[in-house]
């Protein structure tokens, strides 16, 4: 069987990342170095990096606490043999988040922790990857290293400090566009499809708790340049 040389791993990485809403999350116990695995919800920081709302009272954060060591496992949950669907293995450590946003990044993705995020045992963590191990499918098992899954945002201040402003403006005036890149552009049922990120390289759009990665033709680093783009992918979706 020839090579999928039309196979691009690292957009591959980089969806599963940004669409995941859960997780396994494996930690160290102490002293015996047994390893812990449990479920845990997620988000994505501005680069993609899987930020994660933890609780001091759980084992896994006791975990983290003495060893920052840990692995995090996020799949497609496709339909049917759960061995078939892609999945991506990310290897790193646990750290406590310091960016001012995690709290409104997260909530976008799972707004149900509203409920319990300034409780006093909660806090935000965010996992810096130090290599990954991507399974796509026969043939498409990949090594991958911490620039291959991230998202380069260090020309992007603009769109940064823009993202939370821009998703309201698409959510309070453009959200038919919303629905439209949901159904035309990615094949989705229709749904309260609504905007819950933005970065340089795509769109993410969620309905309950499924979410969709939409990329964008090329890179975009401002919001003027963003609206252009969003403004010609409406287009694009209307006219299908």
């Amino acid at each position: 069987m020839k090579p999928d040389n039309t196979f691009d791993a690292s957009l591959a990485a980089k969806k599963l990342l940004r669409e995941g809403r859960s997780g396994a999350l494996a930690t160290l116990t102490p002293v015996s170095g047994d390893p812990y695995c449990s479920l845990v919800n997620v988000a994505t920081t501005a680069d993609g990096a899987p930020l994660l709302l933890l609780s001091k009272l759980a084992l896994h954060t006791k975990n983290i606490l003495s060893d920052e060591r840990v692995s995090l496992m996020i799949d497609e949950r496709k339909e049917g043999d759960p061995l078939e669907g892609a999945r991506v293995m990310l290897m790193g450590t646990c750290v406590t988040s310091s960016d001012q946003s995690s709290g409104s990044s997260y909530l976008r993705r799972h707004p149900e922790a509203e409920a319990f995020v300034n409780f006093a045992d909660f806090t935000f963590y965010r996992i810096e990857i130090a290599r990954a191990h991507l399974v796509a499918g026969f043939g498409r098992i990949v090594d991958l290293k911490p620039q291959d899954v991230l998202t380069d945002i260090s020309d992007a201040g603009a769109l940064v400090d823009s993202e939370i402003d821009a998703i309201a403006h698409m959510n309070a005036d453009h959200a038919d566009a919303c629905g439209l890149y949901a159904t035309k552009l990615l094949g989705a049922p229709d749904g309260d499809w609504r905007c819950v990120g933005i970065d340089p390289e795509g769109l993410e759009l969620q309905n309950g708790r499924t979410a969709l990665r939409l990329p964008f033709p090329q890179r975009v680093t401002g919001p003027g340049p963003l609206r252009t783009l969003l403004k010609h992918l409406a287009d694009q979706a209307r006219a299908k």
